[in-house]
Parts: structure tokens; C-alpha cells; sequence
């Protein structure tokens, strides 16, 4: 009896995908880059752009509002250095990665984040580092997606804070065309049921969305799933139709060693 192909289906935004699909594929997956979700960067008016020198923290909610916002920063101001007395926080130490590789940020920049052994990278990761903080920085910048959650924003204010929310960027669904769905009209036929990786509501929200379109949704309904924070899981299938047996759940850390693992142990 032959063994049933292991298919993972990579759903964050463009340009994320490549390296793991790289692991899993060495590791005999067949790997679909499907994108759930497009970041549109949003136009700002240089005098309406809030600057990190303003507050004593900005906060990033996620890799993609850190570049974005630095995106925005040097188109109204040209290359700039990271002022000293501003600090900056984000909710994993992948996105902090990505700040400090980028131009501007010295080495005596201050970046919080969750460790790599914090149960989570998220918002509530990142208040438990802040808590440990002296005090609590008085002017904060929160940089974010037009939408998301604003847990953070509320639990900083309701200790004072005052902060201020920008909106870095615009995720909107993602069209998928023929070609990309395809591969997964081949494998819906076969019987052969995926592995999905979702990292947001808005994703998975997405992915739903886009598969009902496609009429693959009793499809989506057998598949399995790596998900990158527990909150996730009633954003997907329960699996539970008749005798059929709950839907496969992994849950890991948004970072690409512990998603490959979760992969493999699925």
C-alpha cells in the first residue's frame, strides 16, 4: 500500500513562504505558495507621518508593519538614524531580527521582544516583557494593519499610556486565479488531504472565503492544519461531520524552525 503524498499549503503573504517551502519540499512535501492575503502599502502625507523621536516606544505589531512603517519613514525623510531615546518592541524575536538588520537601527538600539523560549510571540508575550519593564514608556506608537486586534493599545492606555495607532499597511484578500488553484483541484479529486499553515484570522477568514468561491470547501473541510497561535483554531474546520474524525491541528510558534517541525510531526 502505497504511502498518501504529504502536501503543505503556505498561506502568508508574498515573499514569506520561499525558505520553508525550500525545507519542506528537501523533506518530500509537495509545497503550493498560495498567499491568503496581499499587504498593500499605504500612501502617508510627510506632515501627517508620525515620527519614532515623538514617543519613547513604538510598537510593531509584526514583521510586515515594522518594514512598512520604516518604508514610510524613509520616503518622507530620507535615510535616518533611529533615535537613541526611542525605543523599539515587537511580539517575536523574528520581527525584532528584522529591525535590526535594517538601516538606521545601531547596535545600541533598544529592541523588546519575547525570547525565543516564550510560550507565544504576541501581543500578550510582548506586555509580559513590557510589565518587567521600570516603568511603562508614557508616549507610545502603535504601528499596525488598517485592522487587527487592539489588545495591546487598550492595555497600554488603561495604564496610562498615551497612544497613538498608525496604519502602516492594507491586507486585503488575495485573488487566486486558475493556475493557483489548480494544484489543489488535483489534489481535492485525489482524495488528498492538505496541511494548511494559517497565521491570522484575517487568513484564514481568507482562505474560507476564497476555496467556498472555488467550490472546494468540503474539501477544506478535510484537511488538516499547522496554526500559529491557539486562538486560531476556531478559524478553521472542527472536522466533525458524521464519523468523520476531528480536523488535524498543530500549533506552533510564528517562526519558520517551529513551523517546519510542526510540518513534519504532523
Amino acid at each position: 500500500m502505497s504511502t498518501p503524498p504529504r502536501v503543505a499549503v503556505l498561506t502568508r503573504p508574498a515573499g514569506r513562504n520561499e525558505a520553508l517551502a525550500g525545507r519542506l519540499n528537501d523533506a518530500g512535501w509537495s509545497v503550493c505558495m498560495l498567499p491568503a492575503l496581499e499587504i498593500q502599502p499605504l500612501d502617508v502625507a510627510t506632515t501627517d507621518l508620525p515620527r519614532p523621536a515623538d514617543f519613547d516606544m513604538v510598537v510593531f505589531v509584526s514583521g510586515n508593519a515594522g518594514k512598512q512603517y520604516l518604508d514610510q519613514l524613509a520616503r518622507a525623510d530620507g535615510p535616518s538614524v533611529w533615535p537613541a531615546g526611542t525605543i523599539a518592541a515587537t511580539v517575536g524575536p523574528a520581527s525584532a531580527g528584522g529591525l535590526r538588520e535594517s538601516p538606521g537601527f545601531g547596535a545600541n538600539t533598544t529592541v523588546l521582544h519575547p525570547g525565543e523560549d516564550a510560550p507565544s510571540h504576541d501581543s500578550e508575550a510582548l506586555w509580559q516583557v513590557l510589565c518587567g519593564l521600570p516603568q511603562l514608556p508614557a508616549r507610545v506608537l502603535l504601528v499596525r494593519g488598517t485592522q487587527g486586534r487592539d489588545w495591546l493599545g487598550d492595555r497600554l492606555e488603561a495604564h496610562g499610556a498615551a497612544v497613538t495607532r498608525h496604519a502602516a499597511y492594507l491586507r486585503r484578500p488575495a485573488s487566486w486565479d486558475a493556475a493557483q488553484l489548480a494544484p489543489l483541484r488535483r489534489w481535492a479529486d485525489a482524495g488528498v488531504s492538505a496541511t494548511w499553515l494559517i497565521t491570522s484570522g484575517e487568513g484564514a477568514d481568507a482562505v474560507r472565503a476564497g476555496l467556498d468561491a472555488a467550490g472546494l470547501a468540503s474539501w477544506w473541510e478535510r484537511c488538516r492544519f499547522v496554526l500559529t497561535h491557539p486562538s486560531l483554531a476556531r478559524r478553521v474546520p472542527a472536522g466533525c461531520h458524521g464519523d468523520a474524525p476531528p480536523a488535524m491541528v498543530k500549533i506552533c510558534l510564528p517562526n519558520d524552525e517551529s513551523i517546519f517541525q510542526a510540518f513534519v510531526a504532523a
